[in-house]
C-alpha cells in the first residue's frame, strides 16, 4: 500500500512538473507571436514582427556571432586539451588516480559561482575580463573536464593491443595516432564536441561574470534585456527567448541523436599494464 502511494505521488509530481514547464514555454511561444495580448486567453492577432524588431533592436547579429565564435573556440580548445588528458587517465594506472580524477572533475561538481567570482576577479585584474578572450578562458574551466569525462570511456573501449600491433608493424606514435586512435575515437570526439557546444551556448554564470558590452552571448544578452532599465515590448523579449530556446533545443536533439549513455561510463580500477 505504501509503495502504491509513493508511486501515485511520484506520478503526480512528474505531471505537475511537466504541466508547469509546458505552461511556461507555451506562454513564451504565444507571446512571441502575439500582436497584442491583454486580458484574453489567446491573442486576437498574431505576427512575426517582434522577431525582426528583436533582431535589430537588441543587435542579435553581433550577439549570435559572438555566441557561435565562443562556442566553436571552446569546443576546439577543450577537445585539444582534453584528448591527451583522457588518453593518459584511461591508459595509465597509478597510485591516487581516483583522487586525481575527482579533483580534476571538481569544476563539474561544484556550483560555478563558487570559483567563477575569484576567477573573474583574477582575469579582470590582468585586463582580460570583459572581453571575448575572458569568456573563452572562463568557460574552458568546466568544459575541459567535461571533454575528459566523455572521452575516457571511448579510450577504455579501444584495446591497447591495437596500438602495440601498429608499433610492431613499424608505425611511429604519430602514425598510430592518425591511423588507429583518431578513427576509433571519432564517435567520442563527436559526442564530446556536441555536448560541449550545448553547454557553452547555455552557460550563464561564467559568461555573465566575464562578458562585456561586445562579448555577450545570447543567454547573457537575454538576461540583460529582461532586467535592464528602460521600456521595451515584452513580446520582443519573448521572441528573443524563443530564438534561444530553439537554438538550445536543436543542439540537444542533435546531441541525443549521437550520444549513447552506455558508452559514457569509465572505470577507476583498471588492471595494471
Amino acid at each position: 500500500m505504501r509503495g502504491r502511494l509513493w508511486g501515485v505521488a511520484l506520478y503526480l509530481f512528474l505531471l505537475g512538473f511537466i504541466l508547469n514547464l509546458l505552461g511556461i514555454v507555451s506562454h513564451v511561444v504565444v507571446s512571441a507571436f502575439a500582436h497584442r495580448w491583454f486580458g484574453t486567453p489567446l491573442p486576437r492577432a498574431f505576427t512575426t514582427e517582434w522577431f525582426s524588431y528583436a533582431w535589430k533592436e537588441f543587435g542579435l547579429a553581433q550577439v549570435l556571432g559572438v555566441t557561435i565564435f565562443v562556442a566553436l573556440v571552446v569546443v576546439f580548445l577543450a577537445l585539444l586539451l582534453g584528448f591527451p588528458a583522457a588518453y593518459i587517465l584511461a591508459r595509465r594506472n597509478f597510485r591516487g588516480k581516483p583522487l586525481l580524477i575527482l579533483l580534476y572533475f571538481l569544476p563539474l561538481l561544484i556550483p560555478q559561482m563558487t570559483y567563477g567570482i575569484p576567477l573573474a576577479t583574477t582575469l579582470y585584474r590582468y585586463g582580460i575580463g570583459g572581453s571575448v578572450l575572458g569568456v573563452i578562458l572562463a568557460v574552458l574551466v568546466p568544459m575541459v573536464p567535461l571533454a575528459v569525462f566523455i572521452l575516457m570511456p571511448f579510450f577504455e573501449q579501444i584495446s591497447i593491443n591495437l596500438e602495440w600491433g601498429g608499433a610492431v608493424m613499424g608505425a611511429n606514435r604519430l602514425q598510430v595516432f592518425r591511423r588507429i586512435l583518431l578513427p576509433l575515437t571519432l564517435p567520442g570526439l563527436l559526442t564530446a564536441g556536441i555536448l560541449i557546444l550545448v553547454n557553452t551556448v547555455s552557460n550563464f554564470e561564467l559568461t555573465f561574470l566575464l562578458s562585456g558590452a561586445g562579448s555577450q552571448t545570447l543567454v547573457v544578452a537575454l538576461f540583460y534585456n529582461v532586467f535592464a532599465g528602460g521600456v521595451r515590448p515584452v513580446y520582443s523579449v519573448d521572441a528573443m527567448a524563443m530564438m534561444y530556446m530553439v537554438m538550445v533545443l536543436s543542439l540537444l536533439l542533435i546531441a541525443l541523436r549521437f550520444v549513447r549513455p552506455t558508452q559514457m561510463v569509465f572505470r577507476l580500477d583498471q588492471p595494471r599494464r
